[in-house]
């Protein structure tokens, strides 16, 4: 099993189907995190960002120390966290900086072009727990039928997992200003104590 996901890695560094679709996109050094034992959890971005392309290590920015502050709520430190789970992305490259601020959101082309690494993924770890972070994430699992801030605080069961999605922590700070978001967010963590005790 571990032979066959190093395979996989090795077929996403050497993909270039964005790029020759006409895609601005930095090709990444395979931004996962790979615990050394099993993973039962998954936790899926977005995309990788900047210091994750530079680090080859998900969520090792700003973004990362807003998300480890959460997940520290839930009992988690950072080392221990990444000890028990396995970090991937909805789309694997760098998709470069946006206009504005912050980095180009993938397209849904990019996304599609992604989704056959992922689903391999999916059935190579089986993960009992997947943590979304971020609305293409959550909409990826769960469709576009349930609003995503609506599904902040709850759990979903699909295909024998359970889905429990979070706030992407880059820039959510005026999203956390609301006491009815908070409140998602602390019950979010809330469960996630509880369902990754079930996947120890």
């Amino acid at each position: 099993m571990l032979q066959r996901l190093k395979q996989l890695h090795a077929e996403i560094a050497t993909c270039r189907a964005c790029a020759e679709a006409g895609f601005f996109v930095e090709p990444s050094p395979v931004v996962v995190n790979q615990p050394a034992t099993w993973p039962k959890m998954m936790l899926v971005g977005q995309a990788p960002a900047a210091a994750a392309r530079s680090r080859g290590k998900p969520f090792s920015g700003q973004a990362g120390r807003v998300l480890f502050r959460w997940l520290a709520q839930a009992g988690f430190s950072e080392d221990e966290f990444r000890a028990r789970c396995y970090f991937t992305a909805i789309t694997k490259c760098y998709p470069g900086p946006a206009r504005g601020q912050g980095d180009r959101v993938p397209t849904a082309y990019e996304r599609a072009l992604c989704r056959p690494f992922l689903e391999r993924e999916l059935a190579l770890i089986r993960p009992k727990l997947i943590l979304t972070v971020g609305r293409i994430s959550t909409a990826h699992f769960l469709g576009s039928d349930i609003a995503f801030t609506a599904a902040i605080g709850q759990a979903f069961e699909r295909d024998g997992r359970i889905i429990l999605p979070l706030p992407h922590p880059s820039g959510v700070s005026r999203w956390t200003n609301d006491p009815h978001n908070r409140e998602r967010l602390a019950q979010a963590l809330s469960l996630l104590k509880r369902y990754s005790a079930q996947c120890a």
